[in-house]
């Protein structure tokens, strides 16, 4: 029997070497907690969510990237649920600074609307643009959130207290090759970049009323 299960062994360990039995998935090192990551033409952009401070925003904008929540087109008035930011190009890059992307034109002014839409900023006190990465909303003035985002590139404390730090994102490298693309006088890449699309993933388990989960009927916001 000790000489059979030797023999098992060696025969998946010889399997696995020649790929014909898929290896474990290595741990998620990651800290708990919910995942943003932009998948674009330049490459992954990882953000991890700050749920606690930013919650409307948070439950707004992962409901829209997993098709979740539904909102009137700004051009055609019809109602429209989908994976919202697949798809869509940065529409705004400055170097040394920030990108912007999640503009439904691509234009800055493409703004959804319906229920949810305009919804107010949520400035926690503890987070500040003190380092290069911070995930915001983009808005008009107090209160008028809605999907258009930017990552900075470096520290910009000139905007604390004015937009919605909701995460922290890491490639840098990838915020600042989108920033450096050739671009015309208003800050819009030359040739479209896009996001190719955005994932969602939580590691850890899930508090109630995750902003990830569908709900089991299967209706949607």
């Amino acid at each position: 029997m000790r000489w059979a299960r030797k023999n098992i062994v060696a025969w998946v360990l010889l399997l696995a070497t020649f790929g014909f039995v898929s290896p474990a998935a290595p741990a998620d090192k990651r800290k708990p907690g919910l995942y943003w990551t932009l998948e674009t033409d330049k490459g992954n952009i990882a953000c991890k969510l700050f749920e606690a401070e930013a919650p409307v925003t948070v439950h707004t904008m992962v409901g829209l990237a997993i098709g979740k929540t539904s909102y009137i087109h700004p051009e055609t008035k019809q109602v429209e649920r989908k994976k919202f930011f697949d798809g869509l190009v940065f529409d705004r890059v400055i170097p040394g600074v920030m990108i912007q992307g999640g503009d439904l034109l691509g234009t800055g002014v493409g703004h959804p609307e319906g229920p949810g839409f305009p919804y107010k900023s949520e400035i926690a006190p503890s987070l500040k643009f003190d380092v290069a990465g911070r995930l915001a909303m983009a808005n008009s003035g107090p209160d008028t959130n809605d999907t258009h985002f930017f990552i900075t590139e470096a520290p910009y404390p000139s905007f604390n207290g004015h937009y919605t730090i909701w995460g922290q994102c890491e490639n840098i490298d990838v915020v600042k090759a989108i920033a450096r693309v050739p671009r015309d006088p208003g800050d819009t890449p030359v040739t479209p970049l896009r996001i190719q699309r955005v994932v969602i993933e939580r590691v850890g388990p899930a508090p109630a009323d995750a902003p990830e989960a569908m709900p089991p009927d299967g209706t949607t916001k």
